[in-house]
């Protein structure tokens, strides 16, 4: 819940914030999802070019359908895109990719931690993988009968653990994030190893059920760090759920350094293009402006808990506005009548 205060000047509203020293227009960034195609023509080129127009960072995904030359050359002049990975169990084949994307100027590498194993995606499932593989995926056999998600993912190494971060440390220069941290014991963890950020997520959902979503995560991750004396050492980042101003407000009193949206951009492409992705993203603005207002808050790093009340987040006590978009999302399985 929000907790507003008022008779404060709140005529001139600063969204601009800083990310791995990056200023961009608002604390939020593109964060990666797979096989852009499936929803545009252009793929995550799309995404590419509506985050360059409105300054704010893209993710570029490991499983896209366009490249990472294709995104990188439509970017603009100046313009950050950092890199998720998922981790190859050819470590050859990991290092030439850190080798090419840290070639194209890449800051920052996204290492997602969540995914050792497919969850069981049913609606995914039962919809057959046609398209062409993304490029990591090209050199596996593809089992086409379990979906796109199960089709293009057998190359990823179960065995990733901590020990795994100082070889990345040593193969790259970029800075190492860590996507999937879902407790505060992890998030203390990643610092410990010297990681530069963590992403407080649980991948959307889609990996194991009755996890706790990234909202319900943070608060712990920073308590953790701040009792632990590392929450400088770390960038944190916050992803799932997000779709309105307000829910990026919330994210960043509660301690993180900026928020990832997925499939609220990927509805934009999908229905409008960049145009669509444009639209979103001003769309976010004016509510997280509007938040701002309403609490009594001029500048990004300004917002604290103060400005909520958290103490019932685990309960889930609380009517939520009804969300048509994730209530659709799964669709019921059509049963046959019984004849009986």
């Amino acid at each position: 819940m929000f907790k507003p205060r008022v008779m404060r000047n709140v005529k001139v509203i600063d969204l601009t914030h800083r990310m791995f020293g990056k200023l961009v227009n608002l604390p939020i960034y593109i964060t990666a999802t797979a096989l852009g195609k499936l929803g545009h023509p252009e793929g995550e080129v799309v995404l590419t070019k509506a985050a360059g127009t409105k300054n704010i960072i893209q993710m570029m995904p490991t499983l896209a359908s366009c490249s990472v030359a294709e995104m990188m050359d439509n970017a603009l002049p100046g313009q950050e895109q950092w890199f998720q990975l998922y981790v190859n169990q050819d470590r050859v084949a990991v290092k030439k990719l850190l080798e090419k994307v840290e070639s194209r100027g890449v800051r920052v590498l996204f290492v997602t931690v969540d995914a050792p194993s497919l969850g069981k995606r049913e609606k995914d499932m039962r919809v057959k993988f046609v398209d062409d593989a993304p490029d990591e995926s090209k050199h596996t056999e593809l089992n086409r009968t379990q979906g796109a998600a199960r089709a293009i993912s057998t190359f990823i190494d179960p065995s990733l653990c901590w020990d795994d971060v100082s070889w990345f440390k040593a193969n790259t220069k970029m800075k190492i994030v860590l996507k999937g941290i879902q407790c505060g014991e992890d998030a203390v963890l990643a610092a410990q190893h010297g990681c530069d950020g963590i992403v407080v997520s649980n991948h959307g959902g889609r990996q194991l059920d009755t996890c706790r979503s990234g909202i319900e995560v943070l608060p712990e991750c920073i308590a953790a760090l701040k009792e632990a004396g590392l929450r400088d050492k770390l960038q944190v980042f916050m992803d799932g759920g997000v779709r309105r101003g307000g829910d990026i407000f919330k994210a960043l009193a509660l301690g993180a350094d900026a928020v990832g949206l997925g499939r609220p951009f990927l509805y934009g492409m999908a229905s409008y293009g960049q145009q669509g992705v444009e639209k979103v993203i001003d769309i976010l603005a004016e509510e997280l402006t509007m938040t701002m207002r309403m609490c009594g808050v001029t500048n990004i790093k300004d917002i604290g808990p103060e400005y909520v009340l958290a103490n019932n987040l685990n309960s889930h006590i609380g009517v939520a506005p009804k969300g048509y978009g994730f209530s659709n999302a799964y669709e019921r399985m059509e049963t046959i009548d019984s004849k009986l």
